[in-house]
This record gives structure tokens, C-alpha cells and sequence, in this order.
């Protein structure tokens, strides 16, 4: 058995509601498409300890990494992303992290 992956992004945008018009609302399907699912999308990040240095949160669990690996280099997501790194965000820090079946 395979176990699931988390996708984990903190993402700094300076025009939010662009941000989830422009990229949000566009790359769900798609992520969906790889058997992901949105588990949280946020700007309530609430920092316990250390610096939390985005305004937007994202975590999705995909069934395994291959589907997340094959979703993040996909031809339907690449212009999304790179509409993501060059206008839509200013910076941020995407990860991957095993979980658990």
C-alpha cells in the first residue's frame, strides 16, 4: 500500500482575491484531476512559534507522491504555476511530506 502525501505551500501575495480568481479557482480541478484534495486554503495562519512569513496557506493530500509529482509537472498545470511564480505571488515556500495510510 502506498502511503498519501502532503503538499504543503506558504505563499506571499500581495492581491489575494486575484490570487484565488486568477490561480485558485483554476488549479483545483486539476489538482483533482491527480486524485488530490484540498484540505486547507487560508490567510488565518495563526503562528505559534518561529516566523510564518506568507499571507496564504495551502495544504493537499495526494494519494501518493508520484500523483502529486505528476500533477506539479504537468503540461495543463504549467502555465498556472508559472503565472504563479512570476505575477501572482512575490514568494514562498512549497514542500512535500509523507503522511501516513
Amino acid at each position: 500500500m502506498t502511503e498519501p502525501v502532503y503538499f504543503i505551500a506558504q505563499i506571499e501575495t500581495e492581491d489575494l482575491p486575484r490570487y484565488r480568481a486568477e490561480y485558485g479557482k483554476r488549479v483545483l480541478p486539476l489538482i483533482a484531476e491527480h486524485g488530490g484534495v484540498l484540505l486547507v486554503g487560508s490567510d488565518q495562519a495563526e503562528t505559534l512559534e518561529g516566523t510564518w512569513s506568507a499571507n496564504w496557506t495551502v495544504v493537499i493530500r495526494f494519494p501518493n507522491r508520484e500523483a502529486a509529482l505528476a500533477w506539479y509537472g504537468s503540461a495543463a498545470y504549467a502555465p498556472l504555476k508559472r503565472a504563479r511564480i512570476e505575477t501572482l505571488a512575490s514568494g514562498g515556500n512549497l514542500v512535500l511530506v509523507p503522511g501516513r495510510a
